[in-house]
């Protein structure tokens, strides 16, 4: 079966995907697009996690559309929260109804001399192989694996007696009142689930590795509570979220600058909430701070549980499952009826589909990534990857302005094919997430690379992406444009006061 042509095809209708259609549509109403989507819902990763206590782990200020105000309080939202706004944006801009649901994208191939992208795409429910073709395609697929998340190899986890569910699969309606829960992992799912477990569960146990840093956060804006009785929404929330960008990036940078001040001042607000008998070698990681990403948690829910008594965390290493429970390296044994393996996510790039460009499969790892939007050397091509040390929508809001920007710029210049090329050979082989978290590490083979200057590094900073992906140049010498086989010779324009911005 063959769709009706258009010029844009968006992958996913989550976060992305929708905020991608609506900035289309508020921005570039002239272009014909469509959604197709592997779900029955919209929502993408709002509609995947159920587990309990699911939540951002981003201010909603920030995580939330530049176009479209979040209205509630809370600084992070629970996921059914998080859903309904991204289900009422795409109802408020008319999106729903350009959305193929129930369809897992296959294989996208480029064709020069057609000058198109033919997307092939299967049927989740018969199999059936459909295909779309589009001018340009816009991948906002996120950056896991939604089959299955990561757990690593743990010895004798067959013979344990009790449940064994990875946060990812989270069984409908799982009853776990009276168990004796541990929670393996340490990162942004393990201290969301800890303490909202702890409202059934006969105890719960975090089990790490090593330790992460924890940050409290307020539960509520109450700033943009009291702005909102004598100003416009619209102009709380841009307050909201200049205020939090700023504090947000604050932050980061005191942490690069000052890694063992920030150490000192985070590690003496967890030992202010968790009491002078805690140990706080369950807290003290040993690496720098947002050297990985750091977890947030709303009035320091995790620290009262652990403070009450209702949760523990015990650091070690896992020798042996045994059929109740686990047996530590330290020969520590802890109980258990039920194990959540909250121990990371598979990355995976454009959902897993494979691209060829005029025939010839394209791996992403060999691609530098041209500000964090464009692939070099695959044309009419753009992804959504948002930031790692901030809300990921900040990124992908400029990312889908830039999007724009660009094919209104094709359609006036009567182009064709736009492609970013390296003309420098400045490729590296830093993945562009550099991060050193688990995750990433074991998924470097499949993320696209670095270059050595701009504009092929991720900078990871909001303030210098803004005037680079709203204001800067198209024609900057490393995007060409082609109309009918044959580059246009533009001349980058006069960039007068913008050339004073940063990026």
């Amino acid at each position: 079966m063959s769709h009706p042509h258009v010029n844009v095809l968006i992958i996913g209708a989550g976060l992305s995907g929708i905020g991608a259609a609506c900035h289309l549509s508020r921005e570039s109403p002239g272009m014909r697009y469509a959604i197709v989507e592997r779900r029955q819902r919209m929502g993408g990763t709002w509609d995947l996690f159920r587990y309990p206590g699911i939540r951002s782990d981003s201010d909603m200020f920030t995580l939330g559309y530049s176009f479209r105000p979040w209205t509630d309080t809370r600084m992070l939202a629970d996921g059914p929260s998080i859903r309904r706004y991204i289900e009422d944006t795409a109802q408020a801009f008319g999106v729903e109804k350009h959305i193929h649901f129930g369809l897992k994208v296959t294989s996208a191939h480029w064709s020069s001399a057609d000058k198109r992208w033919t997307v092939r795409v299967r049927e989740e429910a018969g199999g059936e192989e459909e295909v779309f073709t589009c001018d340009f395609l816009f991948g906002c697929t996120g950056y896991y694996n939604y089959d299955a998340g990561f757990t690593p190899a743990l010895p004798g986890l067959d013979k344990f007696g009790g449940d064994v569910i990875h946060p990812q699969h989270w069984p409908e309606n799982y009853d776990y009142s009276g168990k004796r829960v541990v929670v393996i992992g340490s990162g942004a799912t393990a201290v969301t689930l800890v303490p909202a477990m702890t409202d059934r569960a006969a105890h719960v146990t975090m089990l790490q590795r090593s330790p992460t840093y924890v940050a409290t956060v307020p539960a509520q804006d109450l700033i943009s509570e009291g702005l909102r009785r004598f100003l416009p929404e619209m102009v709380v929330y841009r307050m909201a979220r200049t205020r939090n960008i700023l504090l947000q990036r604050a932050v980061f940078n005191f942490s690069i600058r000052r890694p063992k001040a920030m150490r000192r001042l985070l590690l003496a607000a967890a030992r202010r909430q968790l009491g002078p008998r805690f140990d706080m070698r369950h807290f003290q990681p040993r690496y720098n701070p947002w050297e990985e990403r750091m977890c947030a948690v709303p009035r320091g829910d995790l620290f009262k549980v652990l403070r009450e008594g209702k949760a523990s965390v015990v650091t070690d290493h896992i020798r042996s499952i045994t059929r109740k429970g686990i047996e530590l390296a330290s020969g520590e044994r802890l109980e258990a009826d039920v194990i959540v393996t909250a121990t990371g996510l598979d990355l995976q790039m454009l959902g897993g589909a494979d691209l060829y460009v005029d025939g010839r499969k394209t791996e992403v790892k060999e691609r530098m990534m041209y500000r964090g939007v464009m692939l070099e050397g695959i044309p009419n091509f753009a992804l959504v990857f948002g930031y790692t040390n901030a809300s990921w929508t900040l990124k992908a809001d400029i990312a889908c302005e830039f999007v724009c920007r660009l094919l209104n710029h094709m359609r006036a210049a009567g182009a064709d094919q736009v492609m970013p090329v390296d003309a420098g050979n400045c490729r590296t082989e830093t993945n562009f997430l550099n991060l050193s978290s688990g995750y990433v590490q074991r998924a470097n083979d499949r993320l696209p690379r670095q270059g050595s200057r701009a504009p092929w590094q991720n900078l990871n900073d909001y303030l210098r992406d803004l005037p680079a992906l709203r204001f800067g140049p198209l024609s900057d010498g490393h995007l060409r444009f082609y109309r009918q086989g044959k580059e246009l010779q533009e001349r980058a324009p006069r960039r007068g006061l913008l050339a004073l911005l940063p990026g």
